[in-house]
């Protein structure tokens, strides 16, 4: 089973958000929406928003929401 992990960095590496589904549509939704909410400047402090796959909920942020 794969679950897609959407997240949303800080210049430091540390994770802001993370939204977690099982869904492949829904989480490429997730992802158009992080990458569009980040502002300019954001950008250019280092903010991302990433997009992975893993194949088991323990791999999964502790604090991430999580979508079935």
């Amino acid at each position: 089973m794969s679950i897609w992990v959407n997240e949303q960095l800080d210049p430091s590496g540390i994770l802001y958000s993370c939204i977690a589904c099982c869904n492949e549509e829904m989480a490429q939704e997730c992802h158009q929406s992080f990458q569009e909410r980040l502002t300019e400047q954001q950008r250019s402090e280092g903010w991302i928003a990433r997009l992975r796959t893993v194949e088991s909920w323990d791999e999964v942020p502790a604090n991430a929401l999580k979508l079935d």
